[in-house]
């Protein structure tokens, strides 16, 4: 068995002839800001050193010939391709086709999800009579449904945007239905006894108890949209970024191929992290998110 060491903060004294453990204030405790930013400084540092480092042995296993560099570009190759592509202006029509997608998909899932999530969280018998079926087509791939969307809307815009927008609603359903049916009787009963309507329980008690769970669902419904949009693009589209990364590969562009992955990459984290701002706004009264450096 190990014996840990008690921390700095805590020191064995006498006091007699007896030893007691007397607790003195930490840095945190004495100086609570400067703590805080010191560790949010490492964590961006880490945040940027990680990445950057695995790029840099990349780029000199490029140099050194370790890996073919026609088959996986140098990142310097990457770059200078992916910014001759913008400011030529090849790059941004598949950028907004994809980005437009995503938006209407992710708009229209949201809504439909967060209204039917509500109305099963709150009514048993709604609950009882969906939710085996919606059970039984979320465990359906999304992509499997893709074909069908192409019946029902044809060649186009429909079908991407359907797909994303059923990609969507399956998330957001499940986390807002999840996040009504933990709300605590307690607060039910409150509203119940100050003889709240159907719309301010909703208001008052519903919705600021279960909103910040719905956010943590619709953040991860943003990266899973710009999953499902690049690999519908990739089947059933003429554009976007998905098109873009299939069609080079097929044309051994594999520099084009690998700034269209670039590009994937940097949306999903742009939505992602906007969705959870806009979060962070709605919710002030929510805990902070502890993997973004809040101590």
């Amino acid at each position: 068995m190990s014996i840990h060491p008690a921390p700095a903060h805590v020191r064995k004294e006498r006091a007699g002839d007896e030893a007691v453990l007397v607790r003195r204030p930490g840095p945190q405790e004495l100086n609570p800001v400067r703590t805080h930013r010191r560790r949010r400084a490492l964590e961006l540092s880490l945040a940027v050193a990680v990445p950057l480092v695995l790029v840099l042995l990349w780029q000199l296993a490029a140099v050194q010939a370790w890996i073919d560099d026609r088959v996986y570009p140098a990142p310097s190759t990457i770059l200078a391709d992916g910014w001759e592509r913008a400011a030529d202006g090849d790059l941004w029509p598949d950028v907004w086709a994809t980005l437009k997608r995503v938006l209407a998909g992710y708009a229209i899932g949201t809504l439909a999800g967060y209204a039917l999530g509500l109305l099963m969280g709150s009514l048993s018998l709604v609950r009882a009579a969906l939710e085996p079926l919606l059970d039984a087509l979320y465990v359906v791939p999304k992509l499997a449904l893709l074909p069908i969307f192409l019946n029902m809307f044809g060649l186009g815009e429909g079908p991407q945007v359907a797909l994303v927008a059923a990609t969507v609603f399956f998330f957001v359903w499940i986390s807002t239905m999840a996040a009504v049916l933990a709300v605590p009787e307690g607060h039910r009963d409150a509203g119940q006894v100050f003889g709240a309507s159907p719309w301010q329980m909703f208001r008052h008690v519903l919705l600021p108890a279960s909103l910040p769970a719905v956010l943590v669902g619709a953040r991860i419904a943003a990266g899973v949209a710009v999953l499902v949009i690049v690999a519908s693009e990739q089947i059933a589209a003429t554009n976007g970024l998905g098109h873009l990364i299939f069609d080079s590969r097929a044309l051994f562009q594999n520099d084009v191929m690998f700034v269209g992955i670039v590009c994937v990459a940097v949306l999903g984290v742009v939505f992602s992290e906007v969705v959870r701002l806009v979060g962070r706004l709605l919710t002030p009264w929510a805990p902070r998110d502890r993997g973004r450096g809040q101590s």
